[in-house]
């Protein structure tokens, strides 16, 4: 048996726990991306100018989070906006039959109490100020 010393045993011990909390977490990750899941990237609804974006949905910490990746014009033709990079949608965390946060709606430039409900290939997005509630279905791409 090859003799190690305890620097060295301790460190290999070490780099053991994070290969092993970062295979969890990889499971975790696969694991919520499965039907029923948010997680993925879906392409919005067009908006009043026809505009359309990609939102990469993935976990943040215990909840899902959404972030605006990609805009495209009404000619389907990739556009820089001023949202890309934004988080449209955080804190989505499993409530009935969807998930349930805060969400931020570009074009009344507020968030709002939020929900998501995956069904499918689809998904509600949906935000409420007080009783007056909008959403939009989006589609999934990956």
């Amino acid at each position: 048996m090859l003799a190690m010393s305890r620097p060295r045993a301790d460190a290999f011990e070490r780099f053991g726990s994070v290969v092993a909390g970062g295979s969890l977490a990889l499971a975790m990750w696969a694991g919520a991306a499965q039907a029923g899941s948010p997680v993925g990237t879906w392409k919005t609804q067009p908006d009043k100018k026809g505009q359309t974006a990609y939102v990469v949905a993935k976990p943040c910490g215990n909840a899902i989070c959404g972030t605006m990746t990609r805009a495209f014009d009404a000619q389907g033709n990739e556009i820089s906006h001023p949202n890309i990079g934004k988080q449209l949608f955080w804190n989505m965390v499993p409530q009935g039959d969807g998930f349930a946060g805060r969400a931020y709606v570009p074009a009344h430039k507020r968030e709002y109490g939020g929900t998501l409900k995956v069904s499918g290939q689809t998904m509600t997005v949906k935000g409420c100020l007080g009783p007056v509630c909008q959403s939009q279905t989006w589609r999934r791409i990956d």
